[in-house]
């Protein structure tokens, strides 16, 4: 009768032999990951449910701020969530599938991007008036991206920025 250890040995010897005489272990399989790869991300909704159902109703919440500041925690919690979806909401349009070109539509992209990451910011901070002083970042980024991808889009002229001066 064998003891546990040469048995132990024997098995892992046997094992070591096998994996190779089989040409060795695959980088990915040694490391205990699947053969096929994840799929990458790839659009859910449309451009018009992305607009209408995300980015609309979240611009909204800069835009009428003082209609409805938050008042508490629970409140500043769900405020400041809306303001992550805004600025999450930019990259989903900056996404393989989604994004027109490379150029304007990027850089529109990015307008709301960084007004959706200063939103996010102020609502951190529970900062109601740096919230009210990114609405007319808000309305450039929207208005420059309708004006260069929504023909016939352009109502009102750019309201200047203190970043634009």
């Amino acid at each position: 009768m064998y003891s546990k250890p040469a048995c132990l040995a024997a098995c892992c010897l046997l094992g070591a032999t096998v994996i190779l005489s089989q040409g060795g272990v695959q980088p990915d399989q040694a490391a205990g990951a699947p053969a096929a790869q994840a799929p990458g991300p790839r659009p859910v909704g449309t451009l018009s449910e992305l607009m209408v159902k995300i980015i609309y109703p979240t611009s909204d919440e800069i835009f009428y701020i003082t209609r409805g500041a938050p008042k508490n925690d629970v409140e500043w919690n769900l405020y400041q969530g809306k303001m992550l979806m805004l600025a999450e909401s930019a990259n989903l349009l900056m996404m393989p599938g989604r994004a027109r070109d490379q150029d304007k539509w990027m850089k529109d992209s990015k307008m709301l991007l960084d007004v959706g990451n200063a939103a996010f910011k102020a609502a951190r901070a529970k900062d109601v008036e740096a919230i009210k002083a990114l609405s007319d970042e808000l309305y450039n980024a929207c208005v420059q991206c309708h004006a260069d991808y929504r023909p016939n889009y352009r109502t009102r002229p750019l309201i200047p920025t203190p970043a634009a001066k």
